[in-house]
């Protein structure tokens, strides 16, 4: 902001010249005398005559006057006083223009329709003390840190989560979440590694009270493992009050979580829509983001091939898990389309499922290798959204 107006200074000079008058007195002496004084008198009056026009002359050439302007009839011109001439530092009269908004990567149109996009995208207002310098943009898009809520246009919200209630420490998990969340399995339960070992031998399984704490806002998946054992957990959204399995279960729809993970080999994801049927491959498999967190993510779809087997196919973006990311699945009837971060990784139109599916967070271990003892880190999640189709 400009400084504010700083006073006008002048010089004022000059001085004031009071004419002496004879007292009664005076005016009753001799002639003579008088006379005299009246030649003193006069000599005085032309000291004082002469003071008067030098302080006359001295203020007229200090005094601020109108000026004349050339060829304008002896219009008088303003004189620009000190107050009045702009600072350097005041802001222009010019119009600045808007910083744009930030974007997005290229997306479809129903991640650019999300509510939350169109809220959050505005352009920032100018930096406090500046009236032309745009604020920092964000590090990052804030549709992406910003949990989107409401309905999207053919999909109606059903469930919204940004773990913002409050803390619950490591072995209170769901706690205060206990109407939006389900551990889903219990301390012991095999993973999908675990299933293929003896019962009495088993070196990984699901642990959700050694594994889930929520705290700062996120959801937190402590993977480690104790005593061999390398630990997981896969806790599932509760939709509409569901008190039992399979908690979340639908006919279609969209989900969207943002996650980030550690570097930890021999830890997985497969965050998967399954079959509320139980029949696998044959009512099918939906997996996004899915990988060993220490490579890289990509999205599957499972179900029966033209030869009547099992058979998959695979999406990838070929980008690391150790960076928040936003994974988004759009399952409608005879389409499935996998978006990350708001940008197409890649659309199925075989093997789509169309029996209902249940949606669950499994994170577990042995994918391709099991982890080393000491290998131990975190998951987080920062929100997970989902719609129902209308």
């Amino acid at each position: 902001m400009a400084d504010s107006p700083r006073n006008s200074r002048f010089a004022w000079m000059g001085g004031q010249g009071t004419p002496r008058h004879l007292v009664p007195e005076e005016e009753a002496l001799p002639a003579k005398p008088v006379k005299n004084r009246a030649r003193t008198g006069g000599v005085v009056l032309m000291v004082v005559s002469l003071a008067l026009t030098i302080g006359t002359l001295s203020v007229a050439a200090n005094a601020p006057r109108a000026q004349t302007a050339e060829g304008q009839g002896g219009e008088p011109v303003t004189l620009v006083t000190e107050s009045a001439r702009p600072t350097t530092d005041a802001p222009s009269q010019e119009p600045t223009s808007e910083p744009s908004s930030p974007q997005p990567s290229a997306e479809p149109s129903v991640e650019a329709s999300t509510p939350a996009a169109t809220a959050e995208t505005n352009s920032p207002a100018p930096a406090n003390g500046s009236g032309s310098e745009p604020a920092p943009k964000p590090e990052f898009p804030a549709f992406y840190q910003s949990v989107p809520v409401g309905d999207l246009d053919g999909w109606r919200q059903v469930f919204v989560e940004d773990f913002t209630d409050g803390d619950v420490p490591l072995g209170g998990f769901p706690g205060i979440y206990g109407s939006r969340w389900h551990e889903t399995y219990k301390d012991g339960t095999p993973d999908t590694h675990g299933k293929t070992q003896p019962k009495d031998a088993r070196t990984s399984g699901y642990y959700p009270s050694k594994v889930l704490s929520v705290h700062d806002g996120v959801l937190d998946m402590f993977l480690h493992s104790e005593n061999g054992v390398s630990m997981g957990a896969a806790p599932s959204p509760v939709v509409g009050g569901a008190t039992q399995p399979p908690y979340n279960s639908q006919l279609y729809g969209r989900y969207s979580v943002r996650f980030k993970a550690d570097s930890l080999p021999g830890f997985k994801v497969a965050w998967l829509l399954w079959p509320v049927s139980k029949q696998w491959p044959q009512d099918g498999e939906v997996d996004f983001p899915e990988g060993d967190l220490s490579k890289v993510i990509y999205a599957a779809l499972h179900g029966i091939g033209p030869d009547g087997n099992h058979t998959f196919d695979v999406f990838r973006p070929s980008v690391p898990f150790t960076d928040w990311h936003v994974a988004t699945t759009e399952w409608t009837p005879g389409r499935i389309e996998f978006f990350l971060d708001g940008k197409s990784i890649g659309v199925a139109t075989s093997m789509v499922p169309d029996t209902p599916m249940r949606y669950i967070l499994q994170t577990e271990s042995c994918l391709t290798g099991c982890p080393a003892p000491e290998t131990a880190g975190h998951v987080y999640v920062d929100w997970v959204a989902i719609w129902a189709r209308n």
